[in-house]
């Protein structure tokens, strides 16, 4: 008997571009501009451009893309990007959406950082994005009452959804057993809700059929030759800037250090970059003493100003390290070139998971065992998702959180007395918009980022 959802052949997608490549690049470039908020904020603007407004690629499409994604260790917010513009564009376009997708935060985390060194103060430039948190808590609460509705469509998800949610906010389980545990419950659901394996094709609302729908497969199948050739490719391309770095430096150099270090560090990123950076932080503070402990919250706060992945936050460990310990290097040169090798050595990874492995998982699709597991997963991205709002919403709108710990239980409360008015104005701003008013997410940054601006001049003038 088949494993597949259906005896019928799915059409095939990916033979040439499903759109202009040019087209897509000016989407992706437009994308990476929106996404600040961490995972779920970048997910969120990534569902509302390419399955709600411009239907390039199928709901269920999507979040199969996402569970898979989450099962990987790095950002799962680009390796989704990657590989959704792989099913758009092949390699070209996995290419050019996961470069685009972290580079706006490259640049912006370059300046932030050369700012911080040079000046010791980002108070400017914390007052332009005094809106932007507060629009980002907006844009998370609304990309989680969408993904639920459209992901989780059966009680028994809903209630997954839920179960993870708890685990991650009040219990402190961590991410990789949520996510196993869901794909676990996930299968057992399948086995006993026939129904819940089934494709369902999902259009988008009010608009045409997806160009990447719900039941197509990718052209491109796996083979190992294929394999060969971009796991040596992609092996190179990660290992000879920090071999070079031993070469020219010396291996005990703080570049051999570092990219030896964030090499490691990006091959056990499961759980996102909030699972990982009190590893880091805690090797980087103490271990190889890169940075002060304060400095590295204020670089986590740059990150979360910025666009871009969360772990983004290495390149500012690396930039403050080696400018402060250039060896033979002009320190500002020696703070690029370990920021920079850093970010390559930390995302080369995600392009190689992804083109490794999407061949296979495309051809895996209509597996109803993992078909299931991977629906199991997608209730519980809701769950993180809700999970990463509650974090976000207490650390925009609160000054200061108290840590509850008390048997199983691991939570944050907020210090009512703490709140902070001008965000709790700046997100009801962005809640209006965003939900009566349906701006798109980058109507809605840019409103709240200038009330943000208004009321940081305001302070300054006092």
């Amino acid at each position: 008997m088949s494993n597949d959802a259906s005896d019928q052949a799915p059409p095939l997608v990916g033979g040439r571009d499903v759109i202009a490549l040019r087209e897509a690049a000016k989407a992706w470039f437009a994308i990476s501009l929106q996404t600040f908020g961490g995972p779920a904020g970048q997910i969120a603007v990534m569902q509302r451009t390419l399955v709600d407004d411009k239907r390039w690629i199928g709901q269920q499409r999507f979040l199969f893309a996402l569970s898979y994604c989450t099962l990987l260790p790095g950002p799962e917010a680009q390796q989704l990007a990657t590989y959704i513009g792989w099913l758009l564009n092949g390699v070209k376009g996995a290419l050019v959406a996961g470069i685009l997708f972290i580079l706006p935060g490259v640049v912006a985390l370059l300046v932030l950082s050369g700012l911080y060194v040079a000046y010791g103060d980002t108070t400017l430039v914390e007052s332009l994005f005094l809106g932007l948190a507060p629009a980002v808590v907006a844009i998370v609460l609304h990309a989680v009452i969408r993904v639920s509705r459209k992901g989780l469509s059966h009680p028994a998800l809903v209630g997954l959804a839920g179960a993870s949610f708890l685990a991650l906010t009040f219990f402190a389980v961590p991410f990789p057993v949520v996510v196993a545990a869901a794909a676990l419950i996930g299968w057992i659901l399948g086995r006993a809700i026939p129904a819940l394996g089934a494709r369902q094709a999902v259009i988008a609302e009010g608009g045409p059929p997806p160009l990447v729908s719900d039941d197509t497969l990718h052209t491109e199948r796996p083979s190992g030759r294929r394999a060969a050739i971009i796991l040596g490719a992609g092996l190179a391309l990660w290992v000879l800037p920090v071999a070079a770095a031993a070469l020219i430096f010396g291996p005990s150099s703080i570049y051999v250090d570092q990219g030896l270090f964030f090499s490691g560090a990006a091959v056990v990123t499961f759980g996102g970059a909030y699972a990982v950076l009190a590893y880091v932080a805690h090797q980087a503070v103490n271990v190889y003493g890169w940075l002060s402990p304060g400095e590295m919250v204020r670089g986590l706060a740059l990150a979360e100003s910025t666009p871009g992945p969360l772990i983004m936050v290495v390149q500012f460990v690396a930039f403050i390290g080696a400018y402060r310990d250039p060896g033979s290097l002009n320190p500002w040169v020696a703070a690029v070139m370990a920021a920079l090798l850093t970010t390559w050595v930390t995302f080369v990874p995600c392009f190689l998971f992804i083109l490794l492995g999407a061949p296979y998982v495309e051809r895996l699709r209509g597996n109803r065992g993992l078909s299931t597991a991977l629906t199991g997963i997608t209730a519980a991205v809701v769950g993180v998702i809700a999970s990463l709002a509650t974090y976000f919403a207490l650390h925009t709108l609160f000054d200061q959180t108290t840590r509850i710990t008390s048997g199983p239980l691991a939570f944050d409360i907020p210090d009512l007395g703490s709140i902070q008015p001008a965000a709790l104005a700046i997100t009801a701003l962005g809640c209006f918009v965003v939900f009566a008013r349906d701006w798109s997410v980058l109507r809605t940054m840019g409103v709240c980022a200038l009330a943000g601006i208004v009321v940081g001049l305001a302070r300054a003038a006092m």
